[in-house]
Order: C-alpha cells, then structure tokens, then sequence
C-alpha cells in the first residue's frame, strides 16, 4: 500500500474538512471508516425522492461568516428555518418556547400576561438552590411549561427522573416573548438542496478512501501508512479503554416510508409526554419544502433515546464531573502522542454542533499546515 501524509480514521464531517484542507496544501489523505458510507452521521440517502437524514435531523447554523462561506463552496443551501413543534399528549405547541407557546397554554396575547404567569408559578414553588435537574427547570420557567413541554421529553432522553439528573444539565433554558418560531438565532440557517452526503463527497474528492475499514484492524496490517494519523473515534478507545470507559447517550431511529404525502405537516414534532416512547418523529420531506401532492409518498423516522454501552453507537458526551475529569486524563495521553490528532465529537469528547465541527477541523488543520511550513523553514 503507497505511504500517505495522513491516515484519517472516520469519513465525518471533521475528517472531512481536514482532508479537503490537507489535500489542497498538496497532502497526500487516505481516509477510512468503519461504517459502509462516508459523512459520518451527516449521512443522507434518496429514498423516494426524499434526502433522508438517516441519523436523524440536522440542520445547519452558524453565526460564523467563515464557516458559512467555506461550507457554501460545496452546496446551495435552501431558507429552512428550524420550527419544531411539540406534541403533548395530543396538544400541540410552538418551539422555542415563545409566545405562540405561551398563548396556546394560558390563552393570553401580550408578554406582560406571559411573565406574570411564569414568575407566580416561579415565586410558589419558593426553590431557593436547586437540587437536582427538575427543581433548576422549575425555577426557570415554572410548573406548566415544564410539566408539558420538558419532564417526559427529558426524561426519556436520559433515561432517568428529572429528580435523578444533576441540575447543571440545565444552564438556563430561553422564554422568548415574541411570536418567532425560529428555533436558532442565528444569522445564517439553512438545509444543502440536496442532500449533506454530496457535500462530504465534494470534501472527499482528493482523497483516497476505503469504507468498512476498523482502524484498529487495518492499522495492525498497515502501521506505515502514514506520516501522521488523524483520529475522529472514540478517545478512550484508542486507547484501549486503560484508564475507563466513557460514558455517551445512543440514538436509534425506525424509519419507514409511508404512501400518504404529507404525515404530520412539519420536519420535527417532539413528543414531550412520558407515556410515547419515542422522542421525535421526523418527516424528512419538509427539510427541503418537498411535494406534498396526492399521489407523492414521506419518509418519516422515530426517533429513540437508548442508555449507551460499549459496541454500541455513541452520539452524544455525558460532560458531567465524573466524565470530563476521566476525558482530561485521555487528553493528556493524546497529547503525548506525537504522530496523531484527536479532533470531532467523539475524538475531542465534545457536543459539537456542526459549524463547531467545521470551525475545529479548520484550526486544526491550519495548525498541521503551519507545524510543517515550520519545519521546512
């Protein structure tokens, strides 16, 4: 097998980026992933006409103008702005919490009536210090907006009682008194027409890549390969789990298509009750304003919160004490390694939005490409 500069481990969005950066300095890239497709959890696939977001929905947003602008090199992005709906128990409401919320649940108009009913609900429940995840919520936004829109859906996502969950899971949570649905503030939102998956294949398309490769495996057979490794795993697993496991939430999804055209109406409507056992229903169509014609069929996906372990798919980070002091350990191992750079979700042991994913693949590669102009110098 020829010798690379880079061997990047995952087809992800941060490999990605990387290897579309290194490959236009002039680095040779081969890039693997254990699964049989490239973009990582970006992945979209045609299913009936319809780009469907097989590891559920994403849509991309930014305030950076730089990551908006480098990303906009590899797609046209449509105007879709980001309005979830949530279902309580047959109830429908308005998300971000706002006053379209605020007027279904109290039949109230102004956001003078809306404050003065969230601080009496607040000012009864007279929590002074927060002692766990429920009580935080309480105190921010009262008992109605919680007991609907916030205990089951949370809940079910971490798959244990609020009054079980540390209260610094929640920071604060944002009352908007304005009639906006538009869930991101910020300045640029939008979904590829198209699909994420030809953008990953545009990123891609200086490198050599090769789909259900297992690092570890190929590396065993392979250990010259490159000059360099880029590692977008699991941390812990790279390094053999020596120190412990990290803990992650895992997502599963039952997607079906269905022949009717036009499901519920709406890309996202989050079930916020206890009882549904499903956090999500996606129809995918509505991310890219499809045909809702008769005749014309929906793709639409189930979305499952599931308790995560070792074999399993990992998602999200649980960046709580316990983990985060067990990943600064981890960080200190990869530092030390001279020949490999840890970077996205799972390499770097971060919720990562996709713009964040961009804007550290940037960086890190800018800091491999200045390492080298260096040491040519």
């Amino acid at each position: 097998m020829k010798q690379y500069d880079y061997l990047i481990v995952g087809a992800g969005l941060f490999g990605a980026v990387f290897a579309q950066q290194a490959t236009k300095a002039g680095k040779s890239c081969l890039v693997i992933d254990k699964r049989d497709h490239i973009a990582g959890n970006i992945y979209t696939e045609n299913v009936e006409g319809i780009n469907v977001h097989r590891y559920g929905a994403h849509i991309f947003h930014t305030n950076n103008k730089e990551v908006w602008d480098y990303v906009n090199q590899f797609a046209v992005f449509n105007r879709y702005t980001n309005s979830p709906v949530a279902n309580y128990k047959g109830e429908l409401y308005n998300l971000p919490f706002n006053m379209n919320t605020f007027s279904k649940m109290w039949n109230i108009r102004t956001p003078q009536e809306a404050k003065n009913h969230i601080a009496q609900q607040i000012a009864a429940l007279n929590i002074t210090e927060p002692k766990n995840l429920e009580e935080q919520a309480l105190s921010l936004v009262g008992t109605d907006v919680y007991e609907k829109l916030i205990k089951g859906y949370t809940e079910k996502q971490w798959g244990r009682n609020c009054t079980d969950l540390p209260s610094f899971i929640i920071k604060r949570l944002p009352l908007r008194f304005t009639y906006d649905n538009n869930y991101f503030n910020d300045r640029y939102q939008g979904i590829p027409i198209g699909g994420y998956t030809p953008i990953v294949e545009k990123m891609l398309a200086g490198a050599d890549i090769l789909t259900n490769t297992d690092y570890f495996e190929f590396i065993k057979e392979h250990p010259d390969v490159a000059d360099k490794t880029v590692f977008t795993g699991q941390i812990d697993a790279f390094f053999d789990y020596k120190l412990g496991v990290l803990e992650y939430r895992s997502v599963r999804f039952e997607t079906e298509t269905l022949a009717c055209p036009n499901y519920q109406g709406n890309a996202v409507i989050n079930y916020t009750d206890a009882e549904t056992p499903y956090t999500r229903i996606i129809e995918h169509k509505h991310f890219e304003f499809g045909s809702t014609e008769p005749g014309t069929k929906t793709v639409i996906s189930r979305e499952y919160s599931a308790e995560w372990k070792p074999g399993d798919e990992p998602y999200y980070p649980v960046n709580d004490d316990k983990n985060s002091a067990l990943y600064a350990k981890y960080k200190a191992l990869a530092d030390a390694e001279p020949h490999v750079v840890f970077g996205g979700r799972l390499g770097e042991y971060k919720y990562y939005d996709m713009d964040k994913v961009i804007e550290s693949a940037l960086a890190c590669v800018a800091v491999q490409m200045d390492k080298i102009n260096q040491y040519k110098a």
